[in-house]
Formats: C-alpha cells, structure tokens, sequence
C-alpha cells in the first residue's frame, strides 16, 4: 500500500469536488482527488449536460413544425432519433476536457482513478493507496432511485443513466416519474415523434407552485403527453418493445419502452461511513450549516449531502467550503436564494419561497406581485405570451419568485441576486432593462409592484397638485 499525506482530500470528481479540488489546489493546498467511474460526474454525462442537448434537438424538431404564425410554411420533421443522440455525445466530448483528469492535474490536483472507502475518520482507502487527510470533502453525488416494483427486475428499462445511450426511437416511452427529469424527457420525447405516457403516484411537479405547475402540464397535454396523476404504480410486466405498467387503482399502461425516472438517492454505499463516524439518513449525509458532517474533520457537498440537488447548489457549496476548510473562516450554507428550473417549454423557474410557503410564515403581511407574458412586448413579437411571473413581497422586499414561461430558468437569476443581497423591490425597478426583452417582465413586475401605492394614492395625487400651483 502507498501511504499519501495531504491537506484536503475530496472524493468525487463531479461538479462539486471539481470546483473544490481546483480551487484548494490554486490557493496552495496539496489535494487528492478520488473519482473511480466517470470525470464530471452525473452532471456532464447523465444529467445536465445530455438533457439539455436532446432538449434542443426536440426544440428544433418542434419548431418546423410550428412556423406558419411567423409566415413560414409549417414542414413536418424528418427526425433521426439516432443522430439527435449522437449530437447529445457530442456535446458531452466538448465539454469533457474542462472536466477532465488533465485539467485537474494542470491545477496541481493528484489525481486517483479509484473509488474511496474510509478506513479510520481520518484514513482513506482507494486501491492500493491509504491516504491521510487534515480535512475530507465528500462529493459523490447521488444516483436514478429504483423502487422495487414487482416485475421490475424482468423487465427492460432505462434511467437518466442510460437513456443517452439508446439509438432506437421508442415507438410508446412509458415514464414512471413526474418530476422534472420525467417531464422534461416526456416533452423531448414527444417532440421527436414518440408516443409518451406519465406515470406519477403523487402530482405531477409536485415540488413547485400548483398555479404554475398546471401551465406547463395543459402544454405538455396540448402536445400529446398522456400523464397519469395519482396512479401508485403497483407492477410492471412485459418484454422489450412491449411493457405494461399496472397502477393501483387497476389501470394498465402499455408501452414499447420504459423510464424510471422517481427519484434521486444518495451514493453513500461505497464509503464505509460508519467506521468514520459519519452519520446519514434517507436523504445522504447529515451536515450542518457549515456543511460538516458529525465528524467535523468531513464535509460533504451536493447530492450527497440530502438537500437541493442541483448542480450549481454543489457549485456554490465548494464555495463555502474553501473558506472553511482552507482559511478556518466560519463559513454557512443558505439556501433561500438557490433557485432551479424545469426546462420545459414553457420554463418553470422558483427561487425562495413560494406563495403557499411565504403565506404560512408571513400571513397578511404578504403581498404577491403579478405580471404575465401577453404584456411584454418581446414575448408578442416571437409567439411566446403563455405565462407569468408573481413575486411575494414583506415589507419591500421580495422572500420568493415563481416563473412560468419563455426563459424562465435566465429571468429567475435576477432574483436570486435580490435575495442573496437583501435587495428591495425599489432597486429592481430602478434597473433599466433594454427594450425590447424579456427581462423587462422582471422590472414590469416590480413596477407593478409600486403602481397602486403611486396612482391610487390620494396622498401622492394631493401631493402633485400642490406641487402644481407652486412651480413656474
């Protein structure tokens, strides 16, 4: 065994302990990085990157044949499921190298191709090295949850996995899941030239504002997207080209293909956490506000850690590990201004609280600020009016913004910065938007947010007419 000594050791090379190993290594620290399967994590290869791509395939797709508003005939699209898969690998090798093993290594990271199991709560083992670290970082994100469904385990399916290797069109793609992974498939899917059904037991996007929500699934179902809400799924059976999925309630599904797409668990498995003293529930990894876990010389970030799990909220948490774990700063993690969106088409983008949360803690003090689509000029000019945006507002400021619509997930930003800085709604309608765009929906609401207190003042009209008989 080769014994290696350092200063911090992150296991995981996903986006998370990328950020940390680049960032430590630059600051002067000796770092190890442990990653035994792919660089980049499920991020680049399973998640985030591939969906996205075969997203814009199934927009292009969708876009020739809805033209003739814009004046252009409509065509009917000759899709190559096959090549928009290959575009999907494509994108996912350009992106590869700022992930790679090479590019850690140019920062000064010592790069491990193993996977890591404690052995001590300080030791490390990943194959034939034992590595001492001051201070450990566990980065290894999480994986598609598989239920134990009956019937499952003789049946073909794929997950977020191993969907982006498939080459084949699914004839019927049958998604057990409403959740943004299953929706956003769902959409992409049927764009292509798919039959697709939506199996989910509880509410379809269960996690965001009903009244936002129902938007995106009445366009899903405009599309041809059959989803089944309520339905427990209770057995699968069947062969490849010909599954059924029987629900509860006695309902069957029948389908060509199926995707497990329910949820997300936690890769904890491997680590052999409890000779660290490292406590975990269902979710991952117990950590407190700092992002320690019960043994305080281990953090742990992203997936793993049992909360958002969402790329850029592993991103941002590297960010307060550093200062941590490099400088000894006290250093806590918020989550109130993390925002995440669906990309569907329309976007469904939160931040914050949403109306339903900000009414149980803030009661009357709440108000909620509305502005919709159909008003901005941008969004008539290209066909893109379906949605709004309301914004909950104490006391001036905003604690919460829901979008449904065009862009949604570039429009949320803005309001995450409002709330990571204790922003007013004043100082986001002092922006000055150029014109016309969509972002002007995030000033038009904060205006709308001002117009009764400035026009339907008696005061404020008292005050001008005043002013009125005195100037020249």
């Amino acid at each position: 065994m080769q014994q290696l000594k350092c200063d911090l050791l992150v296991i995981g090379a996903g986006s998370g302990g990328l950020s940390v190993a680049a960032g430590a290594s630059q600051m002067g620290a000796d770092v190890v990085l442990l990653e035994g399967h792919k660089m980049g994590g499920d991020c680049l290869n399973y998640g985030c990157v591939p969906s996205k791509s075969l997203i814009a395939s199934a927009k292009a797709a969708y876009g020739q044949g809805h033209t003739s508003a814009f004046g252009v005939a409509d065509q009917v699209p000759q899709v190559d499921y096959a090549a928009a898969m290959d575009h999907v690998a494509e994108v996912v090798a350009s992106i590869e190298p700022m992930d790679s093993q090479e590019r850690s290594e140019g920062f000064g990271v010592k790069v491990i191709r193993e996977f890591g199991e404690f052995i001590s709560p300080t030791q490390v083992k990943a194959g034939d090295h034992i590595i001492t670290a001051r201070r450990v970082v566990i980065a290894t994100g999480s994986s598609p949850l598989v239920p134990a469904i009956p019937g499952l385990s003789t049946v073909p399916y794929v997950t977020n996995e191993t969907l982006f290797d498939q080459r084949d069109k699914p004839d019927h793609l049958l998604i057990i899941g409403g959740g943004p992974i299953g929706m956003e498939m769902a959409q992409a899917h049927v764009r292509l030239g798919c039959k697709v059904t939506v199996i989910e037991g509880a509410r379809a996007l269960g996690k965001d504002d009903p009244e936002l929500a129902k938007v995106v699934l009445d366009s899903l179902r405009d599309e041809g997207v059959e989803i089944a809400e309520g339905a427990m799924v209770s057995a699968v059976r069947g062969q490849a080209g010909a599954i059924e999925v029987e629900t509860k309630d006695g309902s069957i599904f029948k389908g060509s293909h199926l995707l497990m797409a329910v949820g997300r668990k936690a890769n904890t498995d491997r680590l052999n956490l409890g000779v660290a003293g490292i406590e975990t529930n269902r979710a991952g990894i117990l950590v407190d506000d700092q992002l320690r876990t019960s043994n305080k010389k281990v953090y742990a970030i992203g997936d793993v850690a049992g909360g958002m799990q969402f790329t850029h909220v592993a991103g941002y948490q590297a960010g307060v590990i550093i200062k941590s774990a490099l400088f000894g700063l006290t250093s806590k993690a918020k989550s109130n201004h993390i925002p995440w969106t669906t990309y569907t088409d329309p976007e469904l983008a939160q931040v914050g609280l949403t109306e339903l949360q900000a009414r149980d803690i803030y009661g009357a003090k709440l108000e909620v600020v509305r502005f919709d689509y159909h008003h901005n000029d941008r969004a008539l000019a290209e066909r893109k009016t379906k949605g709004f945006i309301k914004v909950m507002v104490v006391k001036g400021r905003p604690v919460g913004t829901s979008i449904v619509g065009h862009q949604a997930g570039e429009l949320i930003s803005t309001w995450s910065l409002a709330l990571a800085n204790g922003l007013k709604m004043s100082q986001i309608a002092a922006m000055v938007a150029p014109y016309p765009t969509i972002s002007e929906i995030n000033k038009r609401v904060a205006g709308a947010y001002f117009s009764p207190r400035l026009f339907d003042s008696q005061n404020v009209k008292r005050a001008v007419r005043f002013v009125q008989r005195w100037i020249s």
